[in-house]
């Protein structure tokens, strides 16, 4: 790891799934679909995008849950199995190799603002987004935003998705 971070916590209302970020995230969508806010119950969903192996399971193991998507590939959303607050989701294109934290979960939610706006199409009117933050009506190409740590890693990420694909 070359970058300084500190380990934060997160977890569902319960406490009985916990969870620490080991690094921070390669990046945080505040996403204003619609499939999103029909499944946060808000106006969207904010999401720390982060390699699994850099999240450690502290408590109980949450439970997977399937759910459909926008894209029809679905993606597995991870509950308490107990409270049943969502803590992160898998999606399909990364599966368990990626998890997408929900920022809302988090002790310090506040340390991840986000770093992009997508799918702005669908944003409900009345949310006012801060203009220094890069926007998009749908979604945009990484490489004009990310910045080229969280770049290298997403490479480093697909190499290990595209092996584990070749082997299935």
């Amino acid at each position: 790891m070359t970058e300084q971070f500190s380990p934060i916590e997160g977890g569902c209302d319960c406490k009985a799934v916990r969870y620490r970020l080991l690094r921070s995230p390669m990046v945080v969508h505040c996403c204003h679909c619609r499939w999103c806010q029909r499944e946060s119950g808000a106006a969207f969903a904010l999401n720390a995008m982060l390699e699994s192996e850099y999240v450690e399971e502290l408590g109980i193991a949450p439970e997977l849950v399937a759910t459909p998507s926008a894209s029809g590939a679905g993606q597995q959303i991870a509950r308490c199995p107990h409270c049943k607050i969502a803590v992160w989701s898998h999606y399909a294109g990364a599966g368990r190799f990626c998890k997408f934290i929900r920022v809302g979960s988090l002790d310090q939610p506040d340390l991840f603002p986000p770093d992009v706006h997508i799918f702005t199409a669908s944003k409900q009117p009345w949310v006012e987004l801060n203009a220094d933050t890069p926007q998009f009506v749908e979604y945009y190409e990484r490489g004009n935003v990310w910045p080229e740590e969280s770049l290298r890693r997403r490479a480093l990420l697909q190499e290990k998705i595209e092996a584990s694909k070749a082997k299935a």
